[in-house]
């Protein structure tokens, strides 16, 4: 399973989700239509954040915004 997902939940639903069940995010960011992209640090987090979010995956592709750290 891949760490990373797509979800049509706000960025502090998914923090405040990830903290009740101990599962640690590597990244978050908002998308820009709405929803929140999370990459969680292991497997077994992103599967239980994918099984309490099941209805909420957005799967196929998002529009994501770009990023320079400069």
């Amino acid at each position: 399973m891949s760490r990373a997902m797509n979800l049509k939940v706000s960025p502090a639903d998914v923090t405040a989700m990830c903290d009740r069940h101990n599962v640690a995010i590597s990244a978050i960011e908002p998308l820009p239509d709405g929803g929140t992209r999370v990459v969680l640090t292991n497997a077994a987090g992103a599967a239980t954040i994918a099984n309490l979010f099941k209805t909420k995956v957005i799967t196929g592709t998002v529009r994501r915004t770009s990023f320079f750290a400069g």
